[in-house]
């Protein structure tokens, strides 16, 4: 087993490429190395430094590796495509120059994050389903034929793809040879999910992983009102490890049992933070990751 663990900005609360209640790029960037972290995400567009040398240059001075970052766009929207894979290729040669492998892709939301009320349909129809799966198709055979890089879709809250049962037929619809998954931990539990079940029927799929967990009793009430996720969020659902539902110990078993070599990057959703709030959370996650037998830094 080679798991090689790190966080990203949405651990600090960040959500938006430019955001004034969001921690500045540079304190992100001290903090995330100070808590004892080697690898970092990018990102949403726009947070840290476009300019690739400016950005290897802060990321070596901290001594920071980078593992990937993400896309989130509507995928089933065929309109969309010219700008959606000037994205990924955009994305993918910015990975390439800093020596990163994968890109995970996201369905956007289907509701508005603070209100949520409805902006597309909840459910796809067959026809605008096909076409999310061939935009996912197409999003990871051009980053892996062209870049040399891994597409890993990521199933997230309010999304097409959220449910249980949503993940399970997007694996049956998609090449296992092109499109593999980024496993969210917290976002499986959000919606009734058992990570360690998926990742012992799935594990071929899975080279990336999200580590966050989620306070049950939250979980429930948000599930039972449909709160908006933005707005359970702002309340307190996803936790620190040691705090939520998600066994840990028997995830990590089932990463033993497999063999597991991959990233898990750790988060925990809370936009918008207090800039003082992340680092503490930071430190006492890598704690627990380290004292559980997750591995060291490196």
């Amino acid at each position: 087993m080679d798991i090689r663990i790190g966080s990203g900005p949405d651990s600090w609360g960040v959500w938006f490429g430019d955001d004034p209640k969001q921690t500045p790029w540079h304190r992100y960037l001290d903090e995330v190395a100070e808590a004892g972290y080697a690898w970092t995400e990018l990102g949403p567009r726009g947070y840290l430094p476009e300019d690739v040398d400016t950005l290897r240059r802060e990321l070596d001075a901290r001594d920071l590796r980078v593992s990937g970052t993400f896309m989130m766009t509507h995928l089933e929207d065929e309109a969309a495509w010219p700008e959606t894979e000037q994205w990924a290729r955009a994305s993918a040669e910015l990975l390439q120059k800093l020596d990163a492998r994968y890109l995970v892709i996201i369905d956007d939301t289907y509701s508005d994050l603070w209100t949520g009320e409805p902006t597309r349909q909840s459910r796809l129809d067959d026809a605008a389903w096909d076409r999310l799966i061939a935009t996912t198709d197409r999003i990871c055979r051009i980053v892996r034929d062209d870049y040399g890089m891994v597409g890993a879709f990521h199933h997230h809250a309010e999304t097409h793809v959220e449910h249980p049962g949503d993940i399970e037929r997007f694996l049956r619809d998609t090449d296992p040879e092109v499109v593999n998954l980024c496993l969210d931990t917290g976002h499986y539990a959000y919606r009734h999910g058992d990570s360690a079940d998926l990742m012992r029927h799935h594990h071929e799929r899975i080279p990336y992983l999200h580590l966050k967990s989620v306070d049950g009793k939250l979980r429930d009430d948000v599930n039972l009102r449909g709160t908006p996720f933005a707005t359970a969020v702002a309340d307190g659902v996803f936790v620190e490890p040691q705090e939520g539902v998600v066994d840990f110990d028997a995830f990590r078993a089932v990463l033993g049992e497999i063999d597991y070599e991959g990233f898990a990057i750790v988060e925990q959703d809370m936009y918008p933070a207090p800039f003082d709030k992340p680092l503490p959370i930071a430190r006492r996650t890598r704690e627990y990751l380290r004292d559980t037998g997750w591995g060291e830094r490196r």
